[in-house]
Formats: structure tokens, C-alpha cells, sequence
């Protein structure tokens, strides 16, 4: 069905405030969010209701509310246990509004790479020029960067420039961890484990012992054991025995989390709550490159 703008307008308005306050919404909160007239909100509700995409709710709470065919109309899918997709306005999250859908409209202009994003939410506050985020998505863990370049109000859609577009794989990490690393163990020494991770060109191992994990020993800790002059000392009494670690069937996302709020070049994957393999940053770094 072909709807008029105002009509697009009151419905979009409708769903916005519906879903942000989630209640039967009055006609004078949609004509204060479209800055038109309540009579004229109240006018065209009657042609919604007969269209069958606004249904009135009677007594002091009521109010009206958008059918499933009003998303219909409006070319949005109504899902029962959505998942939040937030958008930002120049860094800061716009409230109550989710991403619908994002197109890209020209991925085969050789300079330019713009897209489009239909909200459920308020959009009025975007202007031109706004830096714009989105994600990110639940599945792909996209995240899209750009600028404002259009609005438009009566399809609740924003047109932006592209700058930036990130996504990490959806695999679980145990694709991408190792499960043949160097190991150090626990009896060593000091001085030979410097040597064992200067030949190897890494900055730290696992300490094991037995065949288990049992810590993490970095260059960092031997410098700071050689500085208080323990040059005598062995692995296990300066190793690091509180691991960080990462079930195999985490996302990779949440290993690149782990590695910032850490600070550390490498975490230990657990299977089952055994740690059995190694992933580091550089494991991550590669699996970016190739993407």
C-alpha cells in the first residue's frame, strides 16, 4: 500500500515511542516528535485504523498502537526477541533506537563508498556532518563508521559516507589457537629461559609442568628478577600463576577483550576447563590480515 508522507511519519513516530516506552502512545506525544498539529495526528489515525495498521486502546492509559502490518508497510520486520544493534552520534548512543537494516549503495563506485541505515528510533537529532557508528551486529560483529551525508525523516533512514567497517570472524577461538607451542618448564632457570625465548622470537610462554599449564612466564619477569640480582632463580619462582583464560568455544571478540583489559601477549585456551592451547596476539593479528 502506498502510504502519504504524513501518514509514514506518524506511523514511524508510533513505533519509535512504542517500542521505546513500550505502552499505548497518545496522539499529542506523536505530534510533538513530528511537530505537527494533535488534531491533524488524530485525523489521520482515523485512515491508519481503517487501513488496519493502528489499533486504538480505550481508558486513561490508552492511546494507539502499530500493528504488524504497519511494519509491513513501512518495509521493517517486527521480530519477537530482537537483538539491539546501538548507533552512535558522534560517540555518544542514541537511546532506545536500534539498526534495522544497513545497505551499502555503492560498492562499485572506485572512490566513493556510501551506505544507508534504516532506525527503529529517533533519528531527528542527526545532522549533516555527524560521525556515525553502528554495531556491533550480533552475528558478525560488524561495526560501521561514517559520516552524515542525508535524512530522511519519512522513511526513518540516514544516508552516510563509509570510513571504516570492522568485523572479526564468528568462529570460536579454538580455530585459531595452538595447540603446538613452546613451552617452558617450571624447573628452569632463568637464564635458560631467556634463551629459550630469544631462539623462539616471542616475548613470554606457558609454564608447564607434567604436561600441564601451570603458569606464564614472560621476558618481563626474568628483567625484573635479574634486576633484584636473583640470578640463581628458576621459573616457577617468579612465573605468573593467576592465567588468563579463554574457553575454546569463545568468540574471537571476546579474546580481543581479554587481551585489552589485560595486557598480555597471549591467553590460554581451555577445553572442558583443562588449558590445553595458546592463542596470542599475533594468532589474531594474522587471522585480521588475511581478512
Amino acid at each position: 500500500m502506498e502510504l502519504t508522507p504524513i501518514q509514514k511519519d506518524i506511523l514511524i513516530a508510533l513505533i519509535n515511542l512504542q517500542r521505546e516506552k513500550d505502552r499505548a502512545i497518545k496522539g499529542e506525544e506523536i505530534a510533538e516528535i513530528i511537530n505537527r498539529n494533535p488534531g491533524t495526528v488524530r485525523n489521520q489515525m482515523q485512515s491508519l485504523k481503517v487501513l488496519e495498521l493502528v489499533e486504538g486502546v480505550p481508558g486513561p492509559k490508552g492511546g494507539y498502537k502499530a500493528t504488524g502490518e504497519a511494519y509491513e508497510a513501512l518495509n521493517v520486520t517486527a521480530m519477537e526477541n530482537e537483538a539491539m544493534v546501538p548507533i552512535y552520534r558522534n560517540g555518544e548512543v542514541v537511546e532506545g533506537a536500534t539498526v534495522a537494516e544497513i545497505s551499502f549503495t555503492t560498492v562499485r563506485h572506485p572512490d566513493l563508498c556510501h551506505g544507508m541505515i534504516k532506525v527503529l528510533g529517533n533519528i531527528r537529532t542527526f545532522e549533516q556532518g555527524d560521525l556515525v557508528q553502528m554495531g556491533p551486529t550480533p552475528v558478525n560483529r560488524l561495526i560501521v563508521r561514517g559520516e552524515i551525508v542525508g535524512r530522511d525523516d519519512t522513511e526513518n533512514t540516514l544516508v552516510f559516507s563509509i570510513n571504516e567497517m570492522i568485523s572479526l570472524p564468528k568462529k570460536p577461538v579454538r580455530y585459531y589457537s595452538s595447540k603446538n607451542f613452546i613451552a617452558v618448564n617450571l624447573n628452569t632457570s632463568i637464564k635458560d629461559a631467556a634463551a629459550m625465548l630469544s631462539q623462539s622470537n616471542i616475548h613470554g610462554a606457558p609454564v608447564e609442568d607434567n604436561g600441564s599449564i601451570v603458569g606464564v612466564i614472560t621476558f618481563k619477569d626474568i628483567g625484573q628478577a635479574l634486576a633484584k640480582g636473583s640470578m640463581d632463580a628458576k621459573v616457577k619462582d617468579i612465573m605468573a600463576m593467576d592465567l588468563v583464560t579463554i574457553d575454546s568455544e569463545a568468540s574471537l571478540i571476546d579474546a580481543v577483550k581479554l587481551f585489552n583489559a589485560h595486557g598480555v601477549g597471549f591467553i590460554i585456551v581451555t577445553y572442558d576447563g583443562v588449558p590445553k592451547s595458546v592463542l596470542s596476539k599475533t594468532d589474531v593479528l594474522h587471522e585480521l590480515a588475511v581478512y
